[in-house]
């Protein structure tokens, strides 16, 4: 059965799976739809049309689904995604979308956020992430899967973090930061091959070889961004034709801001 705490105000409108935990003086909204198994913690408030996935967990006092906070936003009925076996803790701030993209803040699965991160509007977050403590995440944010963010850590509005990047305490991420590479300093700067996240993730020899290969050709060579990015391309058959694929798609699709080099 559902476990609502006597204190909580759940909206009759809501929908909650059989097996869904609702803390003391957890506030629920009535576009609010919640998956099997996922606890929603003491005085959390959920709102805005939300979707939340299986097994998620909300610790104490986050704030789900409130208005972006963009001053264009004129209380269009905008979303947020959540996948599923997140853990949320306390004091985080998820906003909903605007219009300026397709309506939708959209966060994954497995992540692992501690407290205090901001979620701001548009924000697309993979999976498999770690943010920690008091991270901000400015509106139409991407972070790929995989990727880490250290504390206190600001990332600029439209600005992408690739998968498998690993970003250092109090990084000031203005700029793109290419899958798998570790970036840190003030100002940021490009360092080395994330090598100790993709050993923790059963990356090869073969595979992490090319990778070393595509981030000297990146930030080591002194090429121009398109003259490596052909070099990139002829990497391939060397066992992580995947992983180019990725670096390749993430550098073509680069914002106006830059990349971190």
């Amino acid at each position: 059965m559902t476990r609502i705490h006597a204190t909580a105000l759940v909206d009759p409108q809501a929908e909650l799976a059989e097996d869904v935990e609702v803390g003391p003086y957890a506030i629920i909204g009535p576009q609010v739809r919640i998956g099997a198994r996922t606890v929603v913690g003491a005085h959390v408030v959920i709102d805005g049309r939300t979707t939340i996935g299986c097994d998620n967990k909300f610790f104490p006092s986050s704030s789900i689904g409130a208005l972006p906070q963009d001053i264009s936003h004129n209380g269009e009925v905008t979303a947020l995604e959540i996948g599923d076996r997140n853990t949320i803790r306390e004091f985080c701030t998820f906003n909903t979308g605007t219009f300026k993209e397709d309506g939708v803040t959209r966060i994954g699965s497995d992540n692992w956020i501690m407290a205090c991160v901001h979620v701001a509007h548009d924000v697309r977050l993979g999976s498999h992430t770690i943010l920690a403590n008091n991270v901000m995440l400015a509106g139409h944010v991407h972070i790929g899967d995989w990727a880490v963010l250290g504390g206190a850590t600001g990332v600029h509005q439209f600005v992408r973090v690739g998968a498998h990047a690993m970003v250092g305490f109090q990084g000031h991420v203005s700029q793109d930061v290419a899958p798998f590479m570790t970036v840190d300093g003030s100002p940021l700067a490009t360092r080395a091959v994330n090598l100790v996240g993709l050993k923790r993730r059963d990356f090869s020899a073969e595979r992490i070889a090319v990778i070393r290969k595509m981030q000297k050709l990146l930030f080591r060579a002194s090429l121009p961004l398109e003259q490596a990015c052909s070099e990139i391309q002829a990497l391939r058959g060397q066992g992580a034709d995947a992983d180019i694929a990725l670096m390749l798609d993430f550098l073509a699709h680069s914002g106006k801001r830059g990349l971190v080099r």
